[in-house]
């Protein structure tokens, strides 16, 4: 998995790409948690994500919910096989997805 990011003032747009799922998910975890303080937009790319597990699903709303309290929070360029994995476990009626 490799993480780029770009913060421009408050707000911060992370690409992520390969897999998100065990093996990946604490150091994509440990990446936002060191990248959001003092952002108020956060956007993820998920252009290049080609697998999201459980594990990565968790991350994701644990993310989610500190953007909540901070601002907003959106992901973008979801493929086709992620999407499906959001609708199937209710994540695409909880999260922004364009």
């Amino acid at each position: 998995m490799k993480i780029n990011y770009n913060r421009e003032a408050e707000k911060l747009t992370v690409a992520t790409e390969g897999r998100i799922d065990t093996v990946t998910a604490p150091e994509f975890e440990k990446t936002l948690g060191e990248l959001l303080t003092g952002v108020t937009e956060l956007v993820l790319d998920m252009k290049k994500v080609d697998y999201i597990s459980s594990a990565g699903l968790r991350v994701i709303l644990k993310v989610q919910k500190v953007m909540f309290n901070q601002g907003k929070m959106k992901l973008i360029n979801v493929n086709e096989s992620v999407m499906e994995v959001f609708e199937i476990t209710g994540f695409s009626n909880i999260l922004k997805i364009e």
